[in-house]
């Protein structure tokens, strides 16, 4: 497992024994998955335990910023995405 950010009170994880596609982990008071490149090319989100909807909109606005250090990261612990 990598975090690879925190913010609002929670970690973006990697983990490292992950399956594609490329997407993030979001954990603290409750825990998201959120998939990197969705069907239009934005980060989408895949699950969300435990997580108000007024938690969601800054981790989904976080994960849209820094979206491009994310897959660089997913990168460099998987290897090139397909």
């Amino acid at each position: 497992m990598v975090v690879v950010h925190r913010a609002h009170g929670f970690r973006f994880v990697i983990y490292t024994l992950d399956h594609e596609p490329a997407h993030v982990h979001i954990t603290g008071a409750g825990q998201a998955k959120i998939n990197l490149l969705g069907p239009d090319g934005a980060p989408e989100v895949v699950s969300s335990i435990g997580i108000k909807r007024s938690d969601m909109r800054p981790l989904i606005a976080e994960t849209i910023a820094r979206r491009d250090d994310f897959l660089q990261e997913w990168e460099r612990i998987h290897g090139r995405r397909n």
